[in-house]
């Protein structure tokens, strides 16, 4: 596997960063999560006074082979179909990055479809989608790491663009299954817990996937592939998934924010951790969604969203529509006033 340098942020700023915050004309801690975020991006990026740079929604685009045992109520054609409707730019993703002004990049990291170059839509295409792991492993080793340098490579792209601050969404029918099992195998946690409706399974659809899943995971001892995550990314991924985990492993070495979308893009945090635990230490939380399980990933991972909006759509919407309020967190430290400027008397300890 491509090797990085991801490095904690230095702590030794971290107390002129709480000292500038708490001097802010406000009652200390008056401006709750706002604090904890504007401390969280100013470590990231060593200053106190940070700033949010072209902001960008990273977007990857893969099948999965396991679809054809019916665990997902999308089907297969639909990965490239919304690929083709996000280019258009008239889907939910969409509308947000405008409002918010992000860019969006779309990338085909293995969808069963060749899109016509006028779309727009960076082809990292490593396979025709992902094999059906109920038989056999998703993918190769080599596949793998070719998915890891892709999504990392798209990263270093965005940031000679001077983009500081990046979002990751995915698209592909199936994701979240393997989603589940990565969270299973790397959180240590019982499957049941991790299963969910996805594209809206009812209870019946639920039970299947959940059966699918089982038999599939009983293909390894839990422990080994825990203990060997190339392969149980292998056995279980998809390569849009895998290419996040190179692009946030990336964004780190560079110095990024990272602000994290849903229970896909959380289970990619929780793999790549598994190789740098570093990582998450560049990660804002942008919400919990409502799928199975993401409350508890997010628990597991130590995170403390932004939002909580009943959301489940994925594509990196969640993410974006945190940025507001990061945005707000960056506002406060740069463009308050301090005690130590202004004639008011500084009314508490």
């Amino acid at each position: 596997m491509k090797e990085f340098k991801i490095d904690s942020p230095d702590k030794g700023i971290e107390n002129d960063i709480i000292e500038k915050i708490n001097f802010l004309t406000k009652p200390k801690g008056s401006l709750g999560f706002l604090e904890e975020l504007a401390l969280r991006v100013s470590l990231i990026q060593q200053t106190l006074s940070p700033c949010l740079k072209n902001p960008y929604n990273v977007l990857f685009g893969g099948d999965h082979g396991v679809i054809e045992e019916g665990i997902s109520l999308s089907p297969k054609e639909v990965t490239y179909q919304q690929m083709i409707h996000f280019a258009t730019g008239t889907s939910g993703i969409n509308f947000l990055c405008n409002q918010h002004g992000f860019k969006l990049m779309l990338v085909d990291a293995g969808v069963d479809f060749d899109f016509p170059e006028e779309l727009g839509i960076l082809c990292k295409k490593i396979s025709r989608g992902t094999r059906n792991y109920l038989h056999e492993d998703a993918m190769s080793i080599d596949e793998m790491n070719e998915a890891i340098e892709a999504g990392a490579d798209v990263v270093r792209k965005i940031y000679a663009e001077g983009c500081n601050v990046v979002s990751f969404g995915e698209m592909g029918s199936g994701n979240t299954s393997s989603s589940s099992l990565w969270m299973s195998i790397f959180g240590d946690v019982d499957l049941e817990r991790c299963v969910g409706a996805g594209a809206g399974l009812d209870s019946s659809g639920v039970r299947h996937k959940l059966n699918v899943l089982k038999k599939s995971l009983d293909r390894y001892d839990k422990q080994y592939l825990r203990s060997n995550p190339e392969k149980a990314i292998c056995a279980y991924g998809g390569f849009e998934m895998v290419m996040a985990i190179g692009a946030m492993l990336q964004a780190a070495e560079l110095k990024m924010v990272i602000l994290l979308d849903g229970f896909i893009m959380s289970a990619c945090l929780l793999a790549a951790s598994m190789f740098y635990p570093e990582v998450k230490e560049y990660v804002i939380y942008g919400h919990v969604g409502d799928e199975s399980g993401h409350k508890k990933l997010l628990e597991i991972l130590g995170g403390r969203p932004v939002l909580h909006l009943s959301m489940r759509l994925g594509e990196g919407t969640g993410a974006v529509c945190a940025y507001p309020i990061v945005d707000s967190a960056v506002r406060m430290i740069n463009e308050m006033d301090s005690f130590k400027k202004v004639s008011v008397t500084k009314y508490f300890t």
